[in-house]
């Protein structure tokens, strides 16, 4: 009997994700509460289902694709809502949603145009050292993918609250910057990712060109 590969733990796992993603954009104008527990919760169950992947064997890449589909979705909605609260710096919030997407769709194609099984075991032609470290570290990529998450959940939290009031100080603005730096190191490494993989098209690009040269002489 063949294995029915959308019923694996960690796919419903992601299934769950993006319901809660769901209900966190159906909450976010209105219930920053319902909102923002909806909203983390998906993201924490982000490392969950990677991790009953590894425990049930059941790594699959449509798993991949509905993961990183999830994520990217999650993050665009908030920063649409960002935008909407922040109309003053709603160019900015474009520019990052931009180069998000860009960045991680131009990187997965490329993956793909070099036979890898998966965007993670990222080594580029020119062994990129930021980008291996990225990818190749579990902790780096946990802190800076949590890190710029935190970040733009301060900022939808302050439109609603100041939150808690230690000594003085707002801990929604406290949190929103200390991760302001991580949010801006994570938008510059997906420049480089973005560079790095137009780069390696060019690369495939011009050994496809030889090829066909060669062919034709």
């Amino acid at each position: 009997m063949s294995e029915n590969i959308f019923l694996f733990v960690p796919n419903i796992i992601g299934y769950a994700r993006i319901l809660l993603a769901l209900l966190s954009f159906w909450f976010m104008p209105v219930n920053h509460v319902k909102a923002t527990i909806c909203y983390l919760t998906s993201g924490f169950l982000d490392a969950l289902d990677g991790y009953a992947a590894r425990l049930f064997n059941q790594s699959t890449k449509f798993g991949s694709m509905l993961d990183q589909l999830t994520d990217r979705c999650a993050t665009m909605c908030l920063l649409v809502t960002l935008a909407y609260f922040y109309p003053s710096y709603m160019f900015f919030f474009q520019l990052s949603m931009v180069i998000d997407i860009a960045s991680h769709w131009i990187h997965i194609q490329t993956s793909l145009m070099q036979g890898k099984t998966s965007h993670k075991s990222y080594v580029d032609a020119a062994e990129n050292p930021v980008l291996r470290i990225y990818y190749t570290s579990k902790l780096v990529l946990f802190f800076m993918c949590a890190g710029n998450e935190l970040f733009y959940s301060m900022l939808y939290l302050i439109y609603f609250t100041e939150g808690p009031i230690v000594f003085g100080i707002s801990l929604f603005r406290l949190f929103a910057w200390l991760t302001a730096p991580v949010a801006l190191v994570k938008t510059m490494i997906s420049i480089i990712q973005l560079a790095v993989a137009c780069i390696n098209v060019g690369i495939i690009d011009v050994e496809e060109r030889k090829q066909q040269t060669g062919k034709s002489m």
